[in-house]
């Protein structure tokens, strides 16, 4: 991740939005929205509670964001960029076993509960999660994608089904388990379930 800049797993999602210009000014507002989410929830976070928090003014905020959503969305962006980049360093293999579990993990504590806010704000106030897929979900699903295509061109991943199917499988089956108050995936569960989907080849 570009040092203290929102990253969508390799990319700068906000960078690539051609949005904001002040590193320092656009952190501090997203970890404040992050931080107002977790600790106050979000109906308490509005674009004047994060404009306080943060020292910015309302006008700073809306030129960058253009919308309450958007602004919530990055925010968890940010944050889970900064919690659960993707390991840089092992076979494909190991680097989604690595993911997932942490991922799993994270659903379990503010993280999930945060993440499940979102999307049942976007929801509510537009009628479907697209705009947090857009915004989030779409950039971490095509790094993931990759890497898993990535592992069964090296060959530490044997299953034979299209890359997009496989990452559906594990990480819908994370959050299946995860929003519906099911007995909850612990991390090491989470790497099985990648090796048995994934039919990962050890080397």
């Amino acid at each position: 991740m570009a040092k203290g800049m929102i990253q969508a797993d390799g990319d700068t999602a906000a960078g690539r939005r051609g949005r904001p210009r002040s590193l320092e000014t656009s952190n501090a507002i997203l970890q404040s929205a992050y931080t107002l989410m977790a600790e106050t929830g979000l109906a308490a976070t509005s674009i004047d509670a994060v404009a306080r928090h943060s020292n910015v003014s309302k006008m700073t905020i809306y030129k960058w964001w253009p919308s309450r959503e958007a602004l919530l969305i990055d925010a968890f962006l940010h944050h889970a960029s900064l919690m659960l980049p993707l390991p840089t360093s092992g076979t494909a293999a190991e680097r989604l076993r690595n993911h997932a579990s942490a991922y799993a993990k994270a659903l379990q504590g503010e993280f999930g509960k945060v993440q499940l806010a979102v999307i049942s704000e976007c929801i509510s106030n537009t009628g479907s999660a697209e705009i947090f897929y857009e915004r989030y979900l779409r950039y971490r699903r095509t790094a993931l994608v990759e890497l898993i295509a990535a592992g069964q061109q090296e060959g530490s991943v044997g299953a034979a089904g299209t890359p997009e199917d496989l990452y559906d499988a594990i990480y819908g089956s994370l959050f299946y388990r995860y929003i519906f108050g099911i007995k909850p995936i612990s991390p090491a569960q989470a790497r099985n379930l990648v090796e048995t989907l994934l039919m990962i080849r050890s080397r």
